[in-house]
């Protein structure tokens, strides 16, 4: 069950997954061994999905956002499209989407030629692909993968749980 002080250790933890657990227990009034072992009941229920660095990708070159729109052929296996897709290195997101498009996919690229090329080359040469339409951010304002803990999102976990 997620309780106040589990809800707190998620936010805190959201917020900056390096925290240290003596200043996540000292947030929270808990002794550090109590913080840990919810944690670990919140990795093992599947609450907490995992941990990550979020690189700056302006240092790596990465600096271009590109989304492209991938339709697929007539009698295609969405699923093999979609695994496909999610094993292209350069590939961020792969979200099968309503609409006239099959998937959406979200890539970083140094530049407008290197886009292309990943699109050309890796998703719009895969079998089942049958077009790809492209949208280039020109400027990002936000960009997170943060789940915002608020009362619909608790009552939600709390139904599925059931």
């Amino acid at each position: 069950m997620l309780d106040d002080i589990s809800l707190k250790i998620l936010k805190i933890l959201q917020e900056k997954a390096r925290v240290p657990n003596s200043e996540v227990a000292r947030q929270v009034g808990m002794v550090p061994s109590g913080v840990l072992e919810r944690v670990r009941k919140l990795e093992k229920q599947g609450i907490i999905d995992g941990y990550e660095v979020r690189l700056n990708p302006e240092r790596f070159g990465r600096s271009l956002v590109g989304f492209v729109f991938v339709t697929t052929a007539p009698g295609a296996d969405e699923a093999a499209v979609g695994k496909a897709l999610a094993k292209i290195r350069d590939v961020q997101e792969v979200h099968y989407v309503a609409g006239e498009d099959g998937f959406m996919v979200k890539l970083r690229a140094s530049d407008t030629a290197m886009l292309d090329r990943i699109r050309r080359d890796k998703i719009a040469s895969l079998p089942q692909v049958r077009s790809t339409r492209t949208l280039i951010a020109l400027a990002t304002f936000k960009e997170t993968a943060r789940i915002p803990l608020d009362d619909a999102a608790i009552q939600n976990l709390k139904r599925r749980r059931k």
